[in-house]
């Protein structure tokens, strides 16, 4: 196998790495309704795609560019997906149930500008309390530690949140 079916292989592989660590990142773009960014990272994803299906097309003939395009493919997801965990866009709704350190959770998240809402709730043990933050999902693992380091045994479940309208506490917002 020649050096130059080789790097035609490689250079198929990097381009769908490209196009689908777009396509990753535009998808969540487009479920958060970030329209504009959508729209001019659709624009790269397929002009890419379509610079690697003419290449493709034109040397169907060699094997290792079908491999060098399918691991394009995996590889892209992979980096599209840690893009977007990485960049953090938009925001999370943070529920939090403790059994006993409810108000020392919320002093603490309050103190670091985090805006906590007190829910009443009632559980198969009797009353708890749910504490409720919306925050940029770039401070989650910070939210996250304040909380585990007063209760490790705090229940938290964590939801994509659009928020629609109104105020969200806090200055780190």
């Amino acid at each position: 196998m020649s050096i130059e079916i080789i790097l035609g292989a490689l250079l198929i592989m990097t381009m769908r790495i490209a196009d689908v660590t777009l396509g990753t990142f535009r998808t969540i773009l487009v479920v958060q309704g970030r329209k504009y960014y959508a729209a001019l990272t659709g624009f790269f994803e397929v002009l890419i795609w379509i610079f690697a299906m003419r290449f493709i097309v034109q040397n169907m003939d060699h094997t290792i560019n079908l491999i060098g395009y399918a691991c394009g493919f995996a590889l892209g997801n992979i980096l599209g997906i840690s893009l977007e965990q990485r960049v953090a866009l938009g925001f999370v709704q943070i529920n939090i149930v403790s059994l006993h350190h409810t108000d020392e959770i919320a002093d603490k998240l309050r103190v670091s500008k985090y805006g906590v809402t007190i829910l009443p709730a009632e559980g198969s043990a009797g009353g708890v309390s749910i504490l409720l933050i919306i925050a940029k999902r770039r401070f989650l693992r910070d939210i996250i530690k304040i909380v585990e380091s007063i209760d490790k045994k705090a229940f938290i479940t964590v939801h994509q949140s659009r928020p629609y309208r109104g105020f969200v506490h806090g200055a780190r917002v």
